[in-house]
């Protein structure tokens, strides 16, 4: 099994702008805080970093700072995993640019880059995984509100203010950049103008196109839209997936990279799973721990780079959930029955709970009967998986649950 190297784990989200076109909606509010569904936009946009293994992010805040600031616990108490969410405020508007200078010295050396006020429903994982130097872009059908974007065998080539009406490649606002890609750029400055047409003619900035549903606020109209569309979209169906025996061959306590030997067509079934929209978990006994054939930083070690397999191959796990104890385990720590145990329910239950799932709109795939028995408890419908290639075992059941409709579509742009 391959190793795969470091994983972005940081983001940086612009939420400094005034939202002018907003008028009096962003007088006290910023444009990121405002409500769409249940909650503000912006707590959308980190429930989505979640999935990715995003663990801190910077708010670039200058318009109505202390406001955001004050967000800033609600916001984090509502996230299903835990996150690191910090506060810049720049002394006084600089622009994009210098909004990325003023925040220089607590940038990872690799770090997403996101808009406050725009969000492509598309997965992360290639600039997750893949090098800096990497944009989302997007083909919306009438691009006269946003820069155009020329690329080349993948490569951008230039930017254009606006695209002008009709069809267009545009850019999405999401970003994988190192923090070197910073240098020479001005203290008031605009990294849309000033930097990354550099970036684009140094043959340094590449650009993957995104589909599904973008969403960008910045009118009336389209944020009224997205009160209702955004939450329907995201509020996504899940996978469940019990690891040994499903996810890799079950060799029998399996707590090291040595020994874990994936199944056929794993990374690709987690990918395609991904791309159509699903939640993916991995709620997994592991009572190899309680009888001491590895310790719990063993796993979770494993389990990282499992994560970092799965997003280089375009999916991602958006959590997991292990019961490391058994009622007659050898070490002590670990001897108690636990509802969390399969055949009982506690794992998936803490992730519908959690992540705020429908149930009915819940799949898991186990291969053992104590597996099904926990989906049935849990509510959630169980599929027995034979072994073979779990790509071709999950495509005929990766279609979007009928009370869910995949949204993305139907609706290019908001």
């Amino acid at each position: 099994m391959r190793d795969i190297g470091r994983v972005i784990t940081q983001a940086v989200i612009l939420v400094g702008g005034q939202g002018t076109r907003l008028g009096p909606l962003t007088t006290t509010v910023p444009k990121p805080m405002l409500q769409c569904g249940d909650r503000p936009f912006l707590a959308w946009i980190l429930r989505e970093l979640c999935r990715y293994g995003i663990t801190e992010t910077l708010l670039l805040a200058g318009h109505l700072a202390p406001v955001i600031e004050a967000a800033v616990p609600a916001l984090i108490a509502r996230l299903p995993r835990p996150m690191r969410v910090r506060v810049l405020t720049e002394p006084s508007p600089a622009g994009t640019g210098g909004a990325l200078v003023h925040a220089r010295p607590a940038l990872a050396d690799r770090f997403l880059l996101l808009n406050g006020d725009s969000w492509l429903d598309t997965p992360l994982s290639p600039l997750v995984a893949g090098p800096a130097g990497n944009m989302l872009v997007h083909r919306v059908p009438d691009g006269s509100r946003f820069g155009r974007v020329t690329l080349q065998d993948g490569a951008v080539r230039s930017f254009a203010e606006k695209a002008g009406p009709g069809p267009a490649l545009v850019n999405a606002g999401v970003y994988a950049l190192g923090r070197g890609m910073l240098d020479g750029v001005g203290a008031h400055a605009s990294l849309e103008h000033d930097r990354l047409p550099g970036l684009a003619q140094a043959g340094a900035l590449r650009a993957t196109i995104g589909t599904g549903l973008f969403v960008d606020i910045g009118l009336p109209s389209t944020l009224a839209q997205a009160q209702t569309v955004l939450p329907a979209v995201l509020r996504r169906p899940a996978l469940f997936l019990d690891r040994d025996g499903v996810i890799n061959h079950d060799h029998g306590y399996v707590g090291t990279i040595d020994r874990f030997d994936l199944i056929d067509g794993a990374l690709d079934a987690i990918a395609d799973a991904t791309r159509a929209g699903w939640h993916v978990f991995v709620v997994t006994n592991q009572s190899g721990i309680a009888r001491g054939h590895y310790d719990v930083a063993a796993f979770e070690a494993l389990m990282r780079h499992l994560l970092n397999q799965v997003l280089a191959a375009g999916g991602t796990i958006d959590d997991v959930r292990y019961c490391p104890t058994h009622p007659e385990a050898p070490l002590p720590q670990w001897r108690r029955e636990s509802d969390w145990r399969k055949p009982a329910p506690g794992m998936i239950l803490d992730l519908i709970a959690r992540w705020e799932l429908d149930p009915a709109n819940c799949l898991l795939v186990g291969d053992q009967p104590s597996d099904l028995a926990a989906a049935a408890a849990a509510g959630v419908q169980g599929q027995l998986f034979p072994g073979g290639n779990l790509q071709a075992f999950l495509r005929p059941l990766l279609t979007r649950p009928a009370n869910n409709p995949n949204q993305r579509s139907a609706i290019h742009s908001l």
